[in-house]
């Protein structure tokens, strides 16, 4: 998709562009209209007291979807024509306005369609965007910054729709190096035997079971200063989650192909800050694996060694993610970093608190926290914190082991926490301040965020945003 400034209004701009017409009905009315040979979308914006960000952003991909429907590739759209409806919404800039349209155009004309065959006709994609405003040097600079935004979500959604079938450890690994061709990071991957040989047990035991060999992979940018603590991003990447021999029943196993989104999104982030040219040093850590259930499966009741030196029982096999994580974690000490941020579709019980909107968010640095809450309302990767406090410790007590990996018996409630409170006994020792996103809420778009069914590519925007403003 590409998007450009007219130097016209808009009731002239050229044929074959769908002219959009912003109205003061309630929000939600869409209608075609023709008038004079040509085609308008009235859209319902609401009164403009009414209009928030949120809103705004949901309207703008709203117009993408209504013109693929009509099959218009072409759409011409201004917002000075209507200016009394904007008046509520508020952006940090009018770059940053320009940016969040052109992420938000992007995302809506995406679609997962790497396994289906292409119509004689073509797909019903919006080739281009026609603004009928006056384009200032800030706008111009949000609207490519945007495009590159939205294009990265949408190649993270690529990656997280892939099927587990084709896209195995090795495969995300090599997914990790073709997201970086060209640009100045350096992507290392580890083999089965080399995770043994470091000592990631918890890693190698989650992987123990596929015929496919877990990986971890690390992805380096220097764009800083040698002397910047970098900012490390974990990503849970579980290429498909049967859940092991505690298998998951025929209603919850569907989509565990997605269940490596969260190193998706780690990857694209990266990929981004370099392609963006940001002055930080980022360094991505995929734990890899595929979770199921061949001979060398781990058992319930097993007990591995995790790089950190700590024994965990495994008496959930299902709760596989906090264990690559776990080794993750402990890897990102040797890099000094400034601030640790991982990434994992972990917890069902997220989105029993939260829902389709928005991610957990526990960590013990209340800076870190109110950091990451204002830039996922900012970026539209929308996080909300739930408590990490040490009275949730006693659910991961082990009587074998240093610890356990899931509670047996009356650990049934408060999951997402519990999931978190296993990742913290590693983190505790990192030296820097840590947080952990639960983005399971977010692993799919949600009903009527305008977005294609399928992955939502959460949190890249909140990630890139968080690598911009993070200070060491």
């Amino acid at each position: 998709m590409k998007i450009t400034f007219a130097k016209t209004a808009i009731d002239s701009a050229p044929k074959g562009y769908l002219r959009v017409r912003f109205t003061e009905e309630p929000r939600g009315t869409k209608r075609f209209v023709r008038e004079d040979g040509t085609e308008w979308l009235e859209l319902g914006v609401g009164k403009a007291k009414d209009l928030t960000n949120r809103k705004y952003t949901i309207l703008i991909r709203s117009i993408v979807q209504a013109a693929k429907q009509q099959s218009a590739r072409k759409i011409a759209v201004s917002f000075k024509a209507t200016p009394t409806l904007w008046e509520n919404v508020s952006f940090a800039s009018e770059e940053r306005g320009a940016q969040l349209f052109a992420e938000s155009v992007v995302m809506a004309n995406f679609e997962f369609r790497s396994f289906k065959t292409k119509p004689k006709e073509g797909w019903k994609d919006v080739e281009e965007i026609l603004i009928c405003d006056p384009a200032t040097p800030a706008m111009r600079a949000g609207i490519k910054k945007g495009l590159i935004i939205g294009e990265a979500v949408n190649a993270t959604r690529e990656l997280s729709n892939t099927p587990g079938g084709s896209m195995t450890p090795k495969g995300l690994a090599k997914a990790a190096k073709a997201a970086v061709a060209g640009l100045p990071v350096t992507v290392q991957t580890l083999d089965r035997a080399a995770l043994k040989k470091l000592g990631m047990g918890l890693l190698a035991g989650v992987g123990a079971g596929s015929s496919d060999e877990p990986t971890f992979t690390i992805m380096t940018y220097k764009g800083g200063k040698p002397t910047d603590k970098p900012i490390v991003l974990a990503g849970k990447g579980i290429t498909f989650d049967s859940g092991g021999l505690n298998i998951k029943p025929s209603s919850s196993i569907y989509e565990m192909h997605l269940d490596m989104s969260g190193a998706a999104s780690v990857i694209h982030a990266v990929a981004l800050a370099a392609e963006l040219k940001l002055k930080k040093n980022v360094i991505a850590l995929v734990p890899a694996a595929e979770n199921m259930l061949g001979n060398g499966a781990t058992r319930p009741g097993d007990i591995l060694t995790s790089l950190s030196g700590k024994t965990v029982e495994v008496t959930d096999t299902d709760a596989e993610g906090r264990l690559v994580l776990a080794d993750a974690i402990t890897y990102a000490k040797r890099f000094k970093p400034g601030v640790v941020v991982d990434v994992a579709t972990l917890t069902g019980a997220a989105m029993v608190a939260l829902g389709f909107h928005a991610s957990g968010l526990m960590t013990r640095d209340d800076t870190l926290a109110d950091q990451l809450l204002n830039l996922g309302e900012e970026s539209g990767d929308y996080v909300w914190r739930l408590p990490l406090w040490d009275e949730y410790e006693t659910v991961i007590k082990s009587d074998f082991a240093d610890m356990q990996n899931h509670s047996i018996g009356g650990g049934r409630y408060g999951g997402a926490t519990n999931g978190a409170i296993f990742l913290w006994q590693f983190a505790k020792e990192l030296g820097c301040p840590w947080a952990h996103l639960d983005i399971a809420p977010r692993m799919t778009a949600a009903r009527g965020e305008e977005l294609a069914k399928g992955a939502a590519g959460a949190p890249v925007r909140l990630l890139i945003a968080f690598i911009e403003s993070w200070k060491a």
